[in-house]
């Protein structure tokens, strides 16, 4: 399972809530507890405009000792689920998350036990990559999701992530990563076969050696591997490990030469055959969100919101992955088309240097606020955790970081 952040602020202080219903008379008390109307010290930005369903905040003191009461009947008014109601109750108005979390889910974790597990600890929405599992698999979990909403009181929305072209990865075959070995010679082909074969490696696109001379650099997941080419053989290439380390399963490639990227144009759509079946059937089983991988410039984005707005009943949401440099240099443009952003770092590390990355990072979350589109920063949130309980000091410290930044 892979967590993502949605991008907001954390702000704490007390409210005196104003309700638009006229039926609901809040004026004098919050939750039924009378104010004060003096000033209190506010942690944070000063809050402004409207805080959620039909409601306006106002600051104001409220005394901790005083417990809260009718809490029922502003639940309803405010409509939240099962979660942001025991939020609220334990921490308060403010203390209701204002950053949502995406989690990518897996075999590991797709019973519906674990499922309302992920929810009640804090699981907002479920992504289901299409590149991997069954149709019939990634139908249980959102059945299961939707049994849940229903039966818990929960409002957790599903994500489908189509494929995209696959023209940038290569799978060794194991059903786990590998440890490449220093000096260790492999061979990178086009040619198809089941299962794995000892330092070979498949290439998914036929033409992904094409324009590549030896020299170059295959570099594996923005840096996890690197192999020197050091022959080619038709379309095939022998290349020998520079800089060891572990080689994933269906893992992201780029060439570089003399320290910049070998840009190479194909000419693909953005989204493949099986990319429309898979919207499809996210169509048919209710979805909320489609998050379009590899997205190079605007009128995809466009033109899949036009489908699905004459295929689906319900509204269906639309994500730009932005993972590329193409991406990159059309961003406004496709934020602006976009109804959200994914930040698919690990891709970007593909691309660019990954010492760049936190700074376009900040560029892309920077320019969707200023739009007013939400933006996800996905991929290695916590890596350390795969394999430990407990993250290190200096990915707490870099997480912190980040909330300080955010405008």
């Amino acid at each position: 399972m892979e967590s993502m952040a949605v991008a907001g602020h954390s702000i704490h202080t007390c409210f005196h809530i104003k309700s638009k219903n006229p039926r609901v008379n809040l004026e004098k008390q919050v939750f039924g507890v009378p104010v004060l109307h003096h000033g209190v010290s506010c942690i944070g930005k000063k809050l402004k405009g409207k805080v959620g369903a039909g409601v306006q905040a106002v600051q104001v003191g409220l005394e901790e000792s005083e417990r809260v009461r009718n809490l029922r009947s502003l639940e309803r008014t405010l409509e939240l689920d099962a979660v942001s109601e025991r939020e609220l109750r334990e921490k308060g108005f403010l203390g209701l998350r204002k950053t949502k979390l995406v989690c990518t889910i897996g075999p590991a974790c797709s019973s519906l036990e674990d499922l309302e597990k992920l929810v009640l600890g804090g699981m907002n929405v479920a992504r289901l990559n299409m590149c991997h599992n069954t149709r019939e698999w990634h139908r249980d979990v959102i059945r299961k999701i939707k049994k849940l909403n229903e039966e818990k009181g929960f409002s957790v929305s599903v994500m489908i992530d189509t494929e995209g072209s696959q023209i940038h990865v290569v799978d060794h075959g194991a059903p786990s990563s590998l440890k490449v070995q220093e000096d260790s010679i492999w061979l990178f082909t086009n040619e198809k076969f089941d299962g794995s074969v000892p330092f070979t490696v498949q290439a998914k696109y036929e033409g992904f050696s094409e324009g590549i001379k030896v020299g170059d650099e295959l570099v594996i997941d923005g840096g996890m591997a690197r192999f020197e080419v050091i022959e080619k053989l038709r379309s095939d290439l022998r290349c020998k490990c520079t800089d060891p380390g572990l080689f994933l399963p269906r893992a992201k490639f780029s060439f570089w030469r003399d320290g910049k990227l070998v840009e190479r144009n194909y000419e693909l759509p953005t989204l493949s055959t099986k990319d429309w079946s898979d919207i499809e059937f996210g169509i048919s089983e209710g979805v909320n969100f489609i998050a379009m991988s590899f997205v190079n410039d605007a009128e995809s984005v466009r033109h899949l919101k036009n489908y699905l707005s004459t295929k689906s009943a319900t509204s269906i949401r639309v994500l730009a992955k932005i993972e590329s440099l193409e991406s990159l240099q059309k961003l406004e443009e496709i934020i602006e088309a976009s109804d959200g952003i994914m930040v698919a770092r690990v891709d970007l590390g593909v691309e660019i240097p990954l010492e760049q990355i936190p700074t376009v990072q900040e560029e892309i979350t920077k320019v969707c606020r200023q739009l007013n589109k939400p933006v996800i920063v996905a991929s290695q949130f916590l890596e350390s955790m795969i394999e430990y309980p407990t993250p290190t000091r200096a990915e707490i410290f870099l997480k912190l970081f980040d909330s300080m930044q955010m405008p």
